[in-house]
């Protein structure tokens, strides 16, 4: 009989979904449980960022210990418990319905012996290509002109520039599933798609389906920096993605091209990007994350800058439900279950 505990919050309809793989499941809902655990050994912007104001927590600590030394299965969400592997000796399987590995780098969980999944590919990547056309718009357009403008009251029309963007070149930075979400958009408005991928450089038969005009691997970045319009980072925050942009990559980069990151800020060295936009060669950035993002504020030269757009990691947020982390979840249970290979599995070496 799987015992799975849901330590993230469910709807009656994700309750029915799991409890419907199979009868002998036994599902214990402590959504909301660890929430006081939480505020106690989460930094304090963390928590008032993701955690409801009068989040306490329920139950005895007795009693959560109890919930976690039964369970076979958790599904969690974030922030979570850090001690969750030490509290859990008969936990086989965790799966977290965000889609970054690299959030769990923080707890217990990260190279510990029981098997991790992510809902990566399950996100909306519709809605975080939306937000990639719209952060390309705002510098192609000028519309960051704008702003300065209404602070001075003053219009400065030739600042503007503004810019096509059929003919340019985008690069997205990882040709994952929100890769090909954001070069279909841009290959839907004339625009050169060009693809970074990490698995060797391969190309597959579907990524001109999806818009790349070519897929290579990251030594290409370089080589192809001199002809990139638009640089969008899409990838992984691992060892090897660490400030993989940086001084160098800037310097190669087309003059005025526009960086545009839904990642991870650990992937850009923040103090590169800086010197690139006050010696003009960037045009603009646009950021939905930065460096330490989910425990501190952003840097003052980011958020005050007048060539960067800062906004809270909401790209993937929208009007519509379509986030399928709980799809994601109930077809890895069903094969949990078969005793089948799980989809979406961390791999600690490569790290996600």
């Amino acid at each position: 009989m799987p015992k799975v505990l849901s330590i993230t919050p469910l709807s009656r309809a994700e309750s029915e979904q799991i409890r419907g793989v199979d009868p002998s499941i036994e599902l214990t809902e402590a959504g909301g449980w660890f929430d006081g655990e939480i505020r106690e050994t989460w930094p304090a912007f963390t928590v008032a960022r993701y955690l409801p104001g009068d989040a306490r927590g329920h139950g005895s600590a007795a009693e959560r210990d109890e919930m976690l030394a039964d369970a076979e299965i958790i599904l969690g969400s974030w922030p979570f418990p850090l001690d969750l592997r030490a509290r859990a000796p008969k936990l086989q399987w965790f799966h977290q319905r965000p889609a970054g590995a690299s959030n769990l780098r923080r707890g217990d969980l990260w190279e510990s012996d029981v098997v991790v999944t992510t809902s990566r590919g399950y996100a909306d990547s519709r809605a975080i290509a939306e937000y990639v056309l719209a952060g390309l718009l705002h510098f192609a357009k000028g519309l960051d002109q704008a702003g300065q403008d209404a602070g001075r009251m003053r219009f400065d029309a030739a600042a503007y520039r503004p810019g096509a963007l059929a003919g340019k070149t985008v690069c997205v930075l990882g040709a994952g599933g929100i890769g090909r979400a954001v070069a279909r958009l841009c290959a839907a408005l004339d625009m050169r798609v060009v693809g970074i991928r990490s698995r060797e450089g391969r190309a597959e038969p579907e990524d001109a389906e999806w818009g790349f005009s070519e897929v290579a691997g990251p030594d290409s970045l370089i080589d192809w920096a001199p002809d990139i319009d638009f640089l969008v980072v899409a990838c992984q925050w691992t060892p090897t993605t660490t400030c993989l942009v940086n001084a160098d990559l800037f310097e190669a980069l087309k003059p005025g091209a526009v960086l545009v990151n839904i990642a991870r800020g650990e992937i850009i060295n923040e103090t590169d990007l800086l010197a690139a936009l006050e010696r003009g060669s960037l045009r603009g950035a646009v950021l939905d994350v930065y460096t330490g993002e989910f425990e501190r504020p952003p840097p003052e030269p980011l958020w005050s800058h007048p060539r960067v757009l800062l906004t809270p990691h909401t790209s993937a947020a929208t009007d519509r439900p379509s986030h399928q982390s709980i799809d994601i979840f109930v077809a890895n249970l069903r094969r949990y279950l078969d005793g089948r290979a799980m989809e979406n599995v961390i791999d600690w070496e490569r790290g996600y």
